[in-house]
């Protein structure tokens, strides 16, 4: 006589795994009742929803953005996923957001795979995750940046993140930190000032300036001044520590920072964007 899982043990089972109540009933049923053997059983089929899935696109998740608590270490990581119906689950965000916690105790992204989670390791999750869900699910990005201040932000909905370093620990570094990472999040910079810039984009935003001032009819002895000009309004818009606070639209990130101290600088920045 074939096992009839109980109600019980099908709810015991989803919510452990998070599987659906046909797929927990099936899995307790093959397994003639054993939990772990039906958590197996949905691995193996998470295993195969995987392998299935293997060349999608994941291009939707959730990006989450966190420090540690002595914000000295930050890191943005995405978990992604196939649609915008499973992004925006609460579930969904929830677990990003457990695998992100893990994710400030390691430096790659093997080591994060490789991490306990939920009595399996976070790859072993993703994929049983993908048979639960029925779409690819993976770590689309992971990126850490260490220092003496470092504060993050999230935009709504999960769609981009950002944190930002600064040199010192000092009275009202924290806020700032994150007032600028919100700044990033919003006006993405391309660099953080004008000495880590790479040398393809001044090329280009030279070259650019050129061709307008000769199609202008400008004077051939004054186009290479006029497009260095162009140049500095250039890495005035788009770098971050020139750019205007977006909190004001007048004061420089920079100065922005030196108010608070006057010795005070901003280290670096990581963005991600989904």
């Amino acid at each position: 006589m074939s096992y009839k899982a109980t109600a019980a043990e099908v709810s015991k089972l989803r919510n452990a795994t998070g599987a659906g109540m046909m797929d927990s009933k099936k899995a307790l049923e093959e397994a003639a009742g054993d939990f772990d053997k039906a958590v197996e059983v949905l691995r193996k089929q998470g295993q195969k929803v995987a392998a299935k899935r293997a060349d999608r696109d994941s291009t939707e998740g959730a990006v989450i953005a966190k420090v540690n608590a002595d914000q000295t270490k930050g890191i943005i990581i995405a978990l992604n996923c196939e649609t915008d119906f499973v992004a925006k689950n609460d579930a969904f965000v929830a677990m990003a957001n457990e695998i992100a916690d893990l994710a400030l105790t390691v430096s790659t992204k093997e080591e994060l795979l490789a991490l306990p989670y939920s009595g399996i390791t976070v790859g072993e999750k993703l994929i049983e995750q993908t048979g639960v869900i029925g779409e690819k699910i993976e770590i689309g990005t992971f990126q850490v940046i260490e220092a003496a201040l470092v504060n993050a932000y999230i935009h709504a909905g999960n769609k981009i993140g950002a944190v930002v370093s600064l040199s010192a620990n000092v009275d009202g570094a924290s806020a700032v930190a994150r007032d600028i990472a919100m700044q990033v999040a919003a006006m993405n910079p391309v660099a953080l000032d004008e000495t880590s810039v790479e040398q393809s984009v001044i090329d280009t935003e030279l070259s650019i300036a050129r061709e307008t001032l000769v199609a202008e009819g400008k004077p051939e002895n004054m186009i290479e001044n006029i497009a260095q000009g162009k140049l500095q309004k250039f890495f005035k818009e788009n770098t971050l520590v020139h750019q205007a606070s977006i909190k004001d639209g007048k004061t420089s990130v920079k100065d922005v920072v030196k108010a608070i101290d006057a010795d005070l600088t901003v280290t670096g920045y990581i963005r991600y964007s989904l």
